[in-house]
């Protein structure tokens, strides 16, 4: 049997942590352990995680806050399994979740892996809205849970990852702390020479923001970061990255070519209002709820902008900085 080791950063999210910590309890495959390293939190989790010391094999970590990369570093220095599991703090898992990785490994092995994420039933409307934005191949967010990946080799993301203890002793972990610092990571392994891939059983539930400002919030700080990953490889700054950038240019001049040229003022709307109609009912379909394909419509534009005005911005940024220039995202707060 494999020993994993469960590596969760945690920043200020003591309930979320309780309910993930329920779902391991539950894992059909219970040869693992748990590493919890609270990042700065004033909210701590301590006491959350005492009360399960006697139902798992459960390790607390205190540190001043680094940032989840750095926060990463320190449960891989701390975990004594063969393999690593990342998770974000607020997410839910099946009870076989483990067994499906481990079914996974023992059939092709993955030195490096990821698995998509979905809505859970008991999710709030916007939080369903918002994980059919994030997941929905019409925004580009399904391209990074399947296999047919139009960015090109597929990059696990940290909110579900897995690696091997020898793709960190070779990385050393992670360079970037924020800012897109799983896929940095992700390019740079597989660079090394390490296998990648997705294991589409091996999902989560997704929890993500609670309201639309919180989720613009955390789109625009992915949309620099996609820029910043491109300061460490350019080449992987792709046509698909830009359609959030292209999408919230071509919103805000429809208006302009009111006045401009008519003709391309109609032609505009009808193309947007295709696009809602599309995410309405596929939305709908899938969730079947209306008030939840309404809201995926606002999540749509809240995303897409969103990210459209942090790719642009940072792109901007970009242009007049220093030639070589690296962001490790130290000095950048993540929105909360």
């Amino acid at each position: 049997m494999r020993k994993y080791s469960i590596i969760i950063p945690v920043y200020n999210r003591p309930d979320e942590v309780e309910e993930l910590l329920q779902c391991l309890v539950r894992q059909t495959y219970s040869f693992f352990e748990v590493v919890i390293i609270e990042d700065g939190s004033v909210n701590k989790c301590e006491e959350v995680v005492n009360s399960f010391k006697d139902s798992l094999d459960i390790h607390y970590y205190y540190q001043q806050n680094t940032g989840q990369g750095f926060a990463r570093n320190t449960g891989f220095s701390k975990a004594t399994g063969e393999y690593f599991i990342i998770l974000d703090s607020d997410a839910l898992i099946e009870n076989d979740y483990l067994a499906i990785v481990e079914q996974q490994l023992n059939t092709e092995f993955l030195d490096l892996y990821g698995g998509p994420d979905r809505d859970h039933p008991n999710f709030t409307p916007i939080q369903k809205a918002i994980s059919y934005s994030m997941t929905s191949v019409f925004t580009t967010g399904g391209i990074r849970g399947s296999k047919k990946n139009l960015g090109g080799t597929f990059h696990p993301r940290s909110f579900n990852m897995g690696l091997s203890r020898a793709v960190y002793e070779k990385t050393k972990g992670f360079i970037i702390t924020r800012m897109g610092e799983d896929i940095e990571f992700s390019i740079r392994a597989i660079s090394l020479g390490f296998k990648s891939g997705l294991i589409p059983e091996a999902f989560i539930y997704h929890k993500r923001r609670t309201s639309f400002v919180q989720f613009y919030r955390q789109l625009r700080f992915f949309g620099k970061a996609r820029i910043n990953i491109s300061r460490y490889f350019p080449k992987e700054l792709k046509l698909v990255h830009t359609f959030p950038m292209i999408f919230t240019l071509g919103c805000f001049s429809i208006p302009i070519w009111y006045f401009i040229f008519t003709p391309f003022f109609n032609l505009g709307i009808v193309l947007l209002g295709i696009y809602v109609l599309l995410n309405f009912l596929d939305s709908t379909i899938k969730n079947k709820s209306i008030e939840v394909g309404l809201l995926s419509i606002v999540a749509v534009f809240v995303q897409l902008i969103g990210y459209g005005i942090g790719f642009i911005t940072e792109g901007w940024k970009k242009l007049f900085e220093e030639k070589g220039f690296k962001q490790t995202g130290e000095k950048i707060e993540y929105p909360s």
